[in-house]
């Protein structure tokens, strides 16, 4: 059952997040690894493709997405990981239905759902795992 909701909820992202590529780091870092698998797989629909004590192996659309158990996280002052998607406003309110809430940083005009237009014209929001490893989406312009 947990299986089928898994798969339901990864086309969903899929259609919501079309072409979804990685654009940063391969390997992150998690202090409670059924924790953040439990996020990476069910709140992001990312497939698991290995699991043991010490890391968690993820299919992020064809690369491998390896999170590792640590003691603890040295959070980075930056986005570690993100994802380029076809439609940043749908993606921000479907990840804000699964529970996901964006940052805002002060200095930065961002709109009601946290995203950020750069002077380019690219759109950029970001969101926190449950280590506070900092995530983003970013539409093209």
């Amino acid at each position: 059952m947990i299986g089928d909701q898994v798969t339901r909820i990864g086309e969903l992202l899929d259609s919501v997040v079309h072409n979804m590529f990685i654009v940063g780091l391969m390997v992150q870092a998690a202090t409670d690894l059924p924790r953040a698998r439990a996020f990476y797989e069910q709140t992001l629909g990312l497939p698991v493709l290995e699991h043991n004590d010490f890391a968690c192996v993820l299919d992020a659309h064809g690369t491998m997405l390896r999170v590792t158990a640590v003691p603890e996280v040295a959070r980075a002052g930056y986005t570690v990981l993100g994802w380029r998607v076809a439609d940043i406003a749908a993606a921000t309110r479907e990840l804000t239905a699964r529970g996901v809430t964006f940052l805002r940083y002060e200095g930065m005009s961002q709109d009601e759902h946290g995203i950020w237009t750069a002077p380019g014209g690219a759109q950029v929001a970001w969101f926190a795992d449950p280590d506070g490893n900092t995530l983003s989406l970013t539409q093209d312009a």
